[in-house]
């Protein structure tokens, strides 16, 4: 990471002198280079969509199933190269958690087809790289000297991110991957491989920026992250005999896989669950998303 914002900074600079100046819209006390360095920071809130929690039903598609008491707060840091207002190419380390609780559903508990029964619960620190673009199509607009510091603009790129889904068991927080709580790995469900706490995603979002003046802008952000996993709190598809723990792992940590893979009998004692009975839904991934505020300051313009 060190490198990369060496190598924009540094680009910046040979551009900023090298190619011809243009007029910056907003301050006729300014020019600019074609090429310019922003340097930021972020803060906001993170929140997740997975198989946990919701609203009442059998679960909705998308944010129709978005819970808000579940979004938890996030911070990030950022480095930027933007060519002539336009196109911006950006590194940024984002940070934050993640949670999700059936327990949520209490009040609409007779309408959730078993997800308020089901008794799970999850959380996770949540840190990212992302390598994203920025298009802002008001710039191809010729707009008059000072007239439009706001700015709408389109984001996609790629993010490198890692999780580690955990839950809470007589005052203890355990990491649930270790524990392959749906048998992940285990040769009597070989579809089921164990997941990888460090994966790739897919960004894409919206956002607006104000210049402030001709140095400092903010913007508010919305980030949407697509998932190649299901895994995000842990639960995915279906439970599975208990007595296949002891068989994989050692004693101590068999018997915390079975109290946190089924968690039913904490409500009620009297609970039968099957083998093979719905803990999940696998027909569709998890994500997260984060929402921030951001205040930029740019490098690269001269005073006339």
């Amino acid at each position: 990471m060190k490198k990369f914002l060496f190598f924009i900074f540094f680009s910046c600079l040979i551009f900023g002198q090298n190619l011809n100046a243009q007029y910056y819209y907003y301050n006729d006390k300014y020019y600019e280079s074609n090429v310019v360095l922003e340097l930021g920071a972020s803060a906001g809130i993170m929140n997740a969509l997975t198989d946990l929690g919701g609203k009442k039903g059998a679960g909705k598609p998308f944010i129709k199933d978005l819970r808000w008491a579940t979004a938890r707060a996030s911070y990030g840091i950022y480095a930027m190269a933007v060519y002539k207002n336009m196109i911006g190419v950006r590194l940024e380390g984002t940070f934050g958690e993640i949670t999700g609780y059936d327990s949520i559903l209490k009040a609409v508990s007779s309408s959730t087809f078993g997800r308020y029964d089901r008794n799970l619960s999850f959380k996770s620190k949540i840190s990212e790289i992302q390598l994203a673009v920025e298009f802002h199509p008001f710039a191809l607009l010729n707009f008059a000297d000072g007239q439009f510091p706001f700015s709408p603009y389109t984001i996609v790129g790629i993010g490198r991110y890692s999780f580690d889904p955990q839950a809470e068991l007589r005052g203890r927080w355990y990491s649930l991957q270790p524990l392959s709580t749906e048998g992940q790995g285990f040769k009597e469900y070989s579809d089921r491989k164990p997941y990888e706490l460090n994966q790739f995603n897919i960004i894409g979002g919206l956002g607006l920026r104000y210049d402030i003046n001709s140095i400092i802008n903010a913007r508010i952000e919305f980030v949407h992250r697509i998932l190649d996993t299901d895994y995000l709190d842990d639960v995915s598809t279906s439970y599975i005999d208990p007595n296949l723990f002891i068989n994989y792992l050692p004693s101590n940590m068999a018997a915390i896989a079975q109290q946190l893979a089924n968690r039913k009998n904490e409500l009620n004692p009297n609970d039968m669950t099957n083998v093979g009975d719905s803990r999940g839904n696998p027909k569709k991934n998890d994500a997260f998303f984060t929402i921030q505020l951001k205040v930029g300051i740019t490098l690269g313009r001269q005073r006339r």
